[in-house]
């Protein structure tokens, strides 16, 4: 595993490497132009070292992407709450505000677990927390696979319509002004009454609402279920 072997000693360069180093640069590259820009060629060209050089460090782009996980999950707080909804809420809060800094991290959630000591950290001290508000392991185990199912939905929800606005080059409002005189159209044709009320009618939340009434929701039902 990336996580137990030793980097090797760096000779004298004009430019040192170190994982640390490598990461962030990777990260760098991430932020600004995605996952797709994430190569140890790319990440080699920004620390204006040869590519080879970062095989000493880092075997495969997979472990690469590993570290970069671990080094996001280090950003995010520790839970804290004093019961076991406000944990789960800081949970909730504290990994979609780091995938907003890091949109490419809502494209890794999910999947198998992982396993760096950053994410070890932080899985730890969310089962202390909730353990500390009374939940046994089987109401643990719900609650957070609950959580964990309604974030990797509603963060990458999130994150897609942020890249599609700036894609688009509309915001919110220009896109829906744009897209009005059709909309329009279609609801005086009489087929859709139910969405026509729905677009009219029904409030308009932002996406930090709209995440906060879903997670509102998810914890409601968890307690109904206790």
């Amino acid at each position: 595993m990336i996580w137990e072997r030793p980097e090797p000693t760096e000779r004298r360069r004009l430019s040192p490497l170190s994982r640390e180093r490598i990461v962030r640069a990777a990260i760098d590259l991430a932020d600004v132009d995605g996952l797709d820009a994430v190569s140890l060629r790319k990440v080699a060209g920004a620390l204006d070292a040869g590519p080879m050089r970062l095989y000493r460090y880092v075997d495969t782009k997979d472990e690469l992407l590993e570290l970069m996980v671990d080094t996001v999950y280090g950003e995010i707080p520790a839970p804290t709450g004093s019961t076991w909804g406000d944990v789960l809420r800081s949970i909730a809060t504290g990994i979609r505000e780091v995938a907003l800094r890091h949109e490419w991290f809502a494209d890794l959630m999910g999947g198998r677990p992982r396993f760096g000591p950053a994410t070890l950290a932080h899985t730890e001290a969310s089962l202390t927390a909730l353990r500390a508000t009374g939940l046994d392991l089987d109401q643990m185990s719900g609650a957070l696979d609950a959580l964990s199912v309604y974030l990797v939905g509603a963060v990458r929800k999130e994150v897609t319509e942020r890249r599609a606005e700036r894609g688009s080059g509309l915001d919110k409002h220009q896109w829906q002004h744009a897209t009005a005189p059709y909309i329009k159209r279609m609801f005086a044709s009489g087929n859709y009454p139910a969405l026509e009320e729905w677009v009219h009618d029904a409030p308009h939340r932002t996406a930090a609402e709209i995440f906060d009434l879903g997670l509102s929701y998810l914890i409601d039902g968890i307690q109904k279920q206790s």
